[in-house]
């Protein structure tokens, strides 16, 4: 049986892959993980843990307080980012569901701050909405994100994990890189070191 860790925070799980810097839609993709013996983690999995990350990566205000609504929907609009992603990598369409779900979350609101006025500073931009809205704008820029990287320069660099069971993506900055960490790395070469020796033995 699978068992689903719920993470708060990013170093207590994989780093983040190489992209992640570039792309926070990347990052979100990534905010689910499989894990050698039969573990996993989550880092949307409670309201707590996504407000955090989304906090973390400038996608909302610390005060803002998520419930668990949101969270789920985080998680959704994450499971079809993967889906698209997973598809460009494979060189297949996306599932319609997919495309569909990426597009709704682009076109429910403007990504751009509102302009707001202030009786003391006059009129200023400002991303204050309540918390429906705040996730509605967060989601907004993360599907924006993931289209910018589906039709950019970078859209050839994206590649899966290569250790099993591992299902991150990254992006290939290095022409030999295929793996999303160096623990997976690390987990890769001793297996193949394990193999050398075994055959090596018979």
């Amino acid at each position: 049986m699978n068992e689903t860790v719920a993470v708060g925070t990013q170093e207590a799980a994989l780093p983040p892959a190489p992209g992640a810097d570039r792309y926070r839609s990347l990052d979100f993709a990534d905010t689910a993980a499989t894990l050698p013996a039969g573990q996993s983690y989550d880092l949307l999995a409670a309201p707590g843990s996504a407000m955090r990350w989304l906090a973390a990566h400038e996608l909302t205000t610390p005060d803002v307080r998520l419930y668990e609504v949101c969270a789920r929907r985080m998680r959704t609009l994450r499971d079809h980012v993967r889906a698209v992603f997973a598809a460009r990598v494979e060189g297949v369409a996306p599932p319609e569901e997919s495309l569909r779900a990426v597009n709704q979350a682009l076109t429910a609101v403007p990504t751009a701050p509102l302009l707001a006025w202030d009786g003391a500073q006059g009129p200023r931009r400002v991303r204050a909405h309540p918390t429906d809205q705040a996730v509605n704008h967060a989601l907004a820029t993360l599907a924006a994100d993931a289209a910018d990287l589906l039709t950019g320069p970078d859209a050839s660099l994206l590649a899966a994990c290569g250790s099993a069971p591992c299902d991150r993506f990254l992006l290939r900055t290095h022409g030999r890189r295929h793996w999303c960490s160096t623990r997976c790395g690390d987990r890769v070469r001793a297996a193949r070191a394990y193999a050398r020796r075994n055959d090596a033995s018979e």
